[in-house]
C-alpha cells in the first residue's frame, strides 16, 4: 500500500464517524507533539499545539481532499501533509501570540540514545551540542526543512507540501542548510 493510501481507510471512516478519528490521532500524535516540540521549545506549548491541530483537523476533515500531485506544485497531498500543514499554522499563530522564538534542547526531542560508555557518550553529547547550536543559528526556513526531513523522516514531496513549496525549493533549502552546518561543524573541529 503506498503512502498516498495508507490513510485512506481511517479517513473514510473517520468522516462517517468522528469517533474514528482516534485511530488517526494514535499514528500521528506523536509525530505533532515533536514537531511542535521543536518549533515552540516548550513542553506545555508543544502539548496546546498538538491539541489545537487534532482538534482542528477533526473539524475540517470534510474539507480534506488526497490527491498524488496537485497542479499547483505543492507535493502530494497526503493526510499526513495536510496535518503538518495544520501543525505548521498553529505553531505559526502560537508564536505570533506569544512573540518568542525559543529553541528546544535537542535531547528533549527524544534523538538521543543512551549509552554505556560515559567518555564517549560525552564526547557524543559534545557534538550534538555543537550541531544544535549551528542548526539553531540556521533560518527558520531551513531549521524546519532539517526537522521534517531528519526528524520526522518526511520524502521532499512531503516536505514541499507541508511547507507549500516546490520540491526543487525545498531540495535547495536543504542542500544549503547542510553545507551551512558542515562547513561550521569543521570550522568548530579545525
Amino acid at each position: 500500500m503506498t503512502r498516498l493510501d495508507r490513510d485512506r481507510p481511517l479517513v473514510e471512516a473517520a468522516r462517517r464517524d468522528p469517533e474514528r478519528f482516534e485511530a488517526l490521532y494514535r499514528r500521528y500524535l506523536a509525530q505533532v507533539y515533536s514537531y511542535a516540540y521543536y518549533e515552540l521549545g516548550d513542553h506545555h506549548d508543544a502539548e496546546d499545539a498538538t491539541e489545537r491541530t487534532f482538534l482542528d483537523a477533526l473539524g475540517n476533515l470534510h474539507r480534506f481532499e488526497e490527491r498524488a500531485r496537485p497542479e499547483d506544485g505543492d507535493g502530494a497531498s497526503t493526510f499526513r501533509v495536510w496535518l503538518f500543514r495544520i501543525a505548521r499554522n498553529v505553531v505559526a499563530n502560537q508564536r505570533r501570540g506569544r512573540r518568542r522564538h525559543p529553541v528546544a534542547p535537542l535531547e528533549a526531542a527524544g534523538l538521543l540514545a543512551s549509552g554505556t560508555n560515559v567518555e564517549a557518550e560525552a564526547v557524543r553529547r559534545d557534538e550534538v551540542t555543537a550541531a544544535w547550536r549551528a542548526i539553531g543559528r540556521l533560518p527558520a526556513d531551513r531549521r524546519r526543512v532539517l526537522v521534517l526531513r531528519f526528524v520526522e523522516e518526511m520524502s521532499t514531496p512531503e516536505i514541499a507540501g507541508v511547507l507549500g513549496r516546490s520540491e526543487g525549493a525545498v531540495r535547495v533549502l536543504l542542500h544549503r542548510a547542510l553545507r551551512s552546518i558542515g562547513g561550521e561543524l569543521s570550522g568548530d573541529r579545525g
